[in-house]
């Protein structure tokens, strides 16, 4: 097995249990103070981490800024929706909604990119949905803010991969930077305009796992990609699911029957085969390696 798919699987797991982290914390802190204080301790890890030959003090130096600060703010919004749907509905049913994100980037692509979609990726489409329907089932039980917020995230996310076709020579500090901004600014605005829980030791302690997971998940990812093509590494995201599944029920008391695992299966299968066409027909993959609209 190749460096690069080792060092992914074990980003997407610290992501996990990351997340896992995020919906304990629901319970103690609100959306807003847990987005906050993520961001703050992950820029503080990854200040350590810049990628050669970059400056965080030049990080404000842009070659294309609307395209930055249009990832920024999606980054943004997709991160605070993210927060709130893990810390209110379950894991399992987050994952399988965001992981629809491929099948947004195949919508979007027709409309913005005007690019023409096989029946191959029409069915992986129509799959993805339909594994969705069977994780949440609408109809059969009520349906919660957090999967709209996870539905938008999902979005987000196809947002968010077909901007980084321009950023492909904007730098990693730049983006992360800015990211960075926009994210103490508004959710300590709106923790300021609201409510502020003093943390207990605790807590604190689990915000400072968290930032952590997301700092090594990220530099993790960065790492892979300098060791595999992103065709190799772009499978590895879906074990995720696996973990929202192992996660959810050791931790939170959430047992996935039969359905939810099929549909599970199925957004999984619909998302390879995604990734497979799109190798097929572009020799690449388009992929955003660090999910729903990370650092």
């Amino acid at each position: 097995m190749q460096n690069g798919i080792v060092l992914a699987l074990f980003a997407y797991a610290i992501y996990a249990w990351g997340d896992g982290l995020i919906k304990a914390l629901g319970g103690h802190l609100s959306v807003f103070e847990i987005g906050f204080f993520n961001i703050l301790f992950a820029g503080c890890f990854l200040a350590f981490m810049r990628p050669d030959g970059e400056n965080w003090l030049h990080f404000w130096r842009m070659k294309r800024p609307w395209a930055v600060h249009a990832r920024a703010l999606s980054g943004l919004v997709g991160g605070v929706l993210g927060i709130y749907a893990f810390t209110s509905i379950p894991m399992a049913e987050v994952y399988a909604i965001i992981f629809l994100s491929p099948l947004f980037v195949t919508l979007l692509s027709i409309v913005f990119l005007k690019e023409h979609v096989g029946p191959w990726r029409w069915a992986a489409v129509v799959a993805g949905f339909c594994g969705v329907l069977l994780v949440v089932r609408p109809g059969f039980r009520a349906l919660e803010l957090g999967h709209l917020a996870t539905v938008i995230v999902a979005l987000l996310g196809a947002i968010t991969v077909i901007l980084m076709r321009s950023l492909a020579q904007e730098k990693q500090t730049t983006m992360l930077g800015v990211l960075v901004c926009y994210g103490l600014i508004f959710n300590g605005a709106a923790v300021a305009m609201t409510s502020f829980t003093v943390p207990d030791l605790t807590v604190t302690v689990m915000l400072v796992l968290v930032g952590l997971c997301t700092a090594v998940g990220h530099w993790l990812i960065l790492q892979a990609t300098r060791r595999s093509p992103a065709n190799d590494i772009a499978p590895t995201h879906y074990s995720q699911m696996v973990w929202a599944v192992i996660l959810g029920a050791a931790f939170f008391q959430e047992y996935p029957d039969w359905l939810t695992i099929v549909g599970l299966a199925i957004v999984g299968a619909s998302g390879l085969l995604t990734i497979l066409r799109e190798r097929v027909r572009l020799g690449t993959v388009r992929w955003n390696p660090f999910g729903r609209n990370r650092l």
